[in-house]
């Protein structure tokens, strides 16, 4: 691997941007970092713009963003993190070893809540294990891939939800997935918000009606309602 670029799609993330790309900025001292904004209404764009190399506008939606960025961007591989989630201090060299083996087409990482109760410790560790066992990874994941084999699979999805989860899919057809165990921490917030049990309930029940075939904008608007 040559060259790392780093996507973080935005949206009023005044609260937390910061806080992201400094740990990219630690864990990534040598990649372009390129944030991509959804049309902010609050100051995160004043806070990212001397903190990322790049720092662009696209339509609102993370698979909209999330391909912006990587148009715009010059590394040959491409890693996304949300705009709430920090990376390893080891985040740059775990990627770049997981890709010096030629059969690896893209990978993601394990995943920790911000939160140290028992129930987010046992939320993040099952993330990580049916990752693992279904080679699969979700959008808080730090998903990163070859930059020709993203070309090659046509970027994100044009989906309203579950456009990480597609992508995974396409990308395990793709060549190996690296299921990396250094751990990202991802905002608890939803889970706080919503409580615990609903969000758990909700999120996988969004994610066997995508896998049985119902239709994104439809779960998009189940999503909505069920908050």
């Amino acid at each position: 691997m040559n060259k790392l670029s780093v996507i973080v799609p935005m949206l009023n993330e005044a609260a937390a941007i910061a806080s992201t790309l400094d740990a990219l900025r630690r864990g990534a001292p040598d990649a372009e970092i390129v944030v991509v904004d959804g049309g902010s209404a609050d100051s995160s764009v004043a806070i990212a713009r001397p903190l990322c190399d790049l720092l662009i506008v696209a339509p609102r939606g993370r698979a909209h963003q999330m391909n912006a960025g990587a148009r715009a961007a010059h590394g040959d591989a491409l890693a996304f993190v949300h705009a709430d989630t920090i990376v390893p201090a080891t985040f740059a060299a775990d990627i770049a070893s997981a890709l010096s083996d030629p059969a690896v087409a893209g990978g993601r990482f394990d995943v920790q809540l911000d939160a140290s109760s028992l129930p987010y410790r046992i939320i993040g560790a099952m993330i990580s294990l049916r990752s693992r066992i279904s080679r699969t990874g979700t959008g808080d994941q730090a998903i990163f891939v070859r930059r020709g084999v993203f070309d090659r699979l046509a970027g994100f999805p044009d989906l309203e939800l579950c456009e990480d989860l597609e992508f995974s899919r396409r990308l395990k057809r793709a060549g190996r997935v690296a299921c990396l165990r250094s751990r990202v921490t991802t905002s608890a917030r939803r889970w706080t918000r919503d409580g615990v049990a609903r969000t758990v309930v909700r999120m996988w029940l969004i994610r066997a009606m995508y896998l049985m075939g119902v239709p994104p904008a439809r779960l998009k608007r189940i999503y909505a309602d069920t908050r």
